[in-house]
């Protein structure tokens, strides 16, 4: 695998670095608007990541955006869409992985997550620290799965929505898109587009 260049550079992409690391993967340079004063892994510093940045490297280096926030995370791979080839998955040595999953491009699986069989991962998505997707759940794009959340079998997440650290959602629920469900949240009931829930039971806030 190619080096790889990290756009953003901050406390999610601190985690996407570690995770190339634990297979051996070095990540060598950042894109940002402006050069960090911080730069805790002596990374090289690219400019901003346009599309002329990115072509110019591309050879070289394999990318992934390393941007916590789902919206920020589309709007920079719908800025870079003819680039769409370049991205690299992170998947920690330690995630565990059926061999039936379907996944995207640009995903993040931090450590010690577990993705069950025949669970499809779709672009961008980030399913963080022991995140559990059990068997045939479908998570949309640009989703975001927090630290120690569950989802039982046959889930849906809509795109863009995010499901808060430590929370559980029931088998076969359908999530929309845009969601945002609370950090310890329980979810038993569907969910429509856009909406933000919080409890257990969870409810419409």
């Amino acid at each position: 695998m190619k080096p790889v260049a990290i756009i953003g550079y901050s406390g999610h992409a601190y985690v996407a670095i570690d995770i190339f690391a634990s297979n051996d993967t070095k990540v060598e340079a950042y894109f940002e608007a402006n050069e960090k004063e911080y730069n805790p892994y002596n990374l090289s510093y690219k400019g901003i990541d346009s599309p002329e940045q990115i072509s110019s490297i591309k050879e070289e280096m394999d990318f992934f955006i390393g941007i916590g926030d789902n919206n920020i995370r589309r709007k920079i791979y719908e800025n870079l869409a003819e680039h769409k080839d370049i991205y690299a998955n992170a998947i920690h040595s330690s995630a565990v992985l059926a061999n039936n999953v379907q996944l995207g491009k640009g995903i993040m699986i931090a450590a010690n997550a577990v993705i069950n069989p025949l669970a499809q991962i779709g672009t961008g998505v980030i399913c963080n620290t022991g995140s559990i997707i059990e068997h045939e759940c479908k998570v949309g794009d640009f989703a975001h799965i927090g630290p120690g959340a569950v989802l039982c079998g046959n889930v849906r997440v809509g795109s863009g929505s995010f499901i808060g650290a430590n929370a559980v959602v029931k088998q076969g629920v359908k999530i929309g898109t845009n969601v945002m469900v609370g950090a310890g949240s329980v979810v038993i009931n569907d969910i429509e587009d856009n909406q933000t829930v919080v409890g257990n039971p969870s409810r419409k806030l």
